[in-house]
């Protein structure tokens, strides 16, 4: 079975108090239970949100969605991937790295916008995040994500839920994307250091996630029992100021931003009646997907 990147489950892991490592493979395998109706709901917000992919002209987005309840750790975002219109899978299926619970390890997947969002453990409540970027650099790293080559050379053999940005050791979904955006823009040559050579260009051009506030010891202590959380791979003063500096979503989109000013953002959510669009680098949608002034808002029955 294929798992979005597991941040969430890292993190959610010492609220759990996961006991074993048997334990800690179900909580990757878990999917929620979902009634036809709120399959019928994910499957039109979908379309919704493949609409307006369509109606931007774009080809390529850098999209992020919600999952777990991550409002303690100030996450709403936990997983990006692109989402590319000549996705040979079907238009804007979503490119990614998901972690691979029957062989514990990485993959790359690529996957339909509706099951992307049918990721989420909350079917009643989700959120998406959209970045379409300006014309030429867009063009280049959707060159760079249908490489297939070149895309699985940046892929690490080993999978880390909480990988670290600046260590070869692990990697995770958010990390993947990270590195695929400076081996489109980097302009260094392929081989096998491309990773680390990616991971330089990041740090000389800004890239610097914010710490993560575990705010827990007992988080720290249950990532020994969960085959896909390591942490040596952070340096020792950050485990012991229990923050650990972890690519998620949001680093990426602000490094976008910085880096291209032009590039447009959408964030969608539902409700399970009705979805909330708002454009723009502004306020986010509000907790509990209330629309405000500005917003679009279509009903979804």
């Amino acid at each position: 079975m294929l798992r979005s990147c597991l941040v969430a489950a890292c993190l959610a892991a010492g609220a759990a108090a996961v006991p074993a490592a048997a334990e800690s493979l179900q909580l990757c395998d878990r999917s929620p239970p979902m009634t036809a109706q709120q399959q019928d709901k994910l499957l039109r917000f979908a379309a919704l949100v493949r609409q307006e992919l369509d109606a931007s002209g774009a080809r390529l987005a850098l999209v992020a969605r919600s999952g777990l309840d991550l409002d303690r750790f100030a996450v709403r975002y936990s997983h990006a991937g692109l989402s590319l219109k000549a996705n040979r899978n079907t238009p804007w299926s979503v490119r990614q790295l998901y972690y691979s619970c029957d062989e514990r390890r990485p993959r790359l997947f690529d996957q339909g916008l509706p099951g992307f969002l049918f990721g989420t453990d909350d079917p009643t409540l989700g959120y998406i995040s959209v970045v379409l970027l300006p014309d030429e650099p867009a063009a280049a790293l959707e060159a760079a994500a249908l490489d297939n080559a070149r895309a699985l050379r940046l892929l690490a053999a080993t999978y880390s839920a909480n990988a670290y940005p600046w260590s070869l050791r692990y990697q995770n979904c958010n990390q993947w994307v990270a590195e695929l955006l400076a081996a489109a823009w980097g302009g260094f040559s392929d081989g096998d250091d491309l990773r680390a050579q990616a991971q330089h260009w990041l740090n000389l051009q800004g890239y610097e996630p914010p710490p993560v506030d575990v705010g827990s010891h007992l988080l720290m202590f249950a990532a020994q029992f969960v085959p896909f959380v390591h942490l040596d791979d952070h340096p020792e003063a950050d485990r012991f100021a229990l923050k650990l500096r972890v690519s998620l979503p949001a680093a990426i989109e602000g490094f976008v931003h910085q880096r291209l000013p032009a590039a447009q953002r959408l964030e969608f959510c539902h409700d399970g009646a009705r979805m909330v669009m708002r454009r723009g680098w502004g306020a986010p949608l509000p907790d509990g997907c209330r629309p405000e002034a500005g917003d679009t808002v279509i009903a979804l029955d």
